[in-house]
């Protein structure tokens, strides 16, 4: 074969080759379009059966509506016990607040229980003073002694009278028994009926109560 005969079957090996690459090429190019048109026909089967059919929708929206009632009574429930847990938080601070005023005031009592048990012990001292300055001459009690004597007197009873301890005004008063403990009676035309004449122990009061009643003469 000569050289003209080879280089002719040469080109036509490579045209045959050329056209078998471009039909290659052609038959991939369909295979691949062909393979996408039935990704979109799969896409949109898919699309239509996802869309809600029309006879559907009523049950969608009872059942939307159904829900919005569940959440309607949790929220009822749970607004229910909040008004129960507020109701017991206020009762439980007004019984507090309420055990809180009576202990103050048991501690107030207790205290002025103690107060009236240390006064009606100082009262029986308050009574040897006034004795005592009473018996007293006028010469005596221009001395040193009944000076200083009378100064703790007066020094006494000022303390008493910050703790609210007052003497019982007896003499020239009717007679109250909250007040007085008649232990005599006289027949007295000058002096009114029922009214205290004479006082024989100061009666004493602390606050609104009485420590010790004054002991009286009351005339008929």
């Amino acid at each position: 074969m000569g050289k003209k005969d080879k280089r002719n079957s040469r080109e036509e090996t490579i045209k045959k080759l050329n056209g078998l690459k471009e039909a290659a090429e052609k038959e991939k190019e369909a295979e691949a379009k062909a393979k996408e048109d039935k990704e979109e026909k799969k896409a949109e089967e898919k699309a239509a059966e996802s869309a809600p059919k029309p006879e559907a929708q009523p049950a969608a929206e009872e059942a939307k509506e159904a829900a919005a009632d569940d959440t309607a009574g949790v929220s009822d429930k749970a607004k229910a016990k909040i008004d129960e847990l507020n109701d017991k938080v206020m009762r439980q601070m007004a019984e507090f607040e309420n055990y809180r005023k009576r202990t103050e005031k048991e501690k107030q009592s207790m205290f002025e229980v103690g107060a009236k048990s240390v006064i009606e012990k100082l009262l029986p001292i308050v009574d040897n003073f006034e004795r005592g300055l009473a018996s007293l001459s006028e010469e005596e009690a221009q001395g040193g002694f009944a000076k200083g004597i009378e100064m703790v007197y007066k020094q006494l009873m000022e303390e008493l009278s910050k703790l609210e301890v007052k003497p019982i005004e007896a003499v020239g008063k009717e007679f109250d028994p909250n007040l007085h403990n008649a232990v005599m009676h006289v027949e007295d035309e000058e002096a009114g009926e029922n009214t205290v004449v004479e006082e024989f122990q100061k009666g004493y009061t602390y606050r609104e109560s009485v420590i010790r009643h004054s002991m009286v003469k009351v005339a008929n």
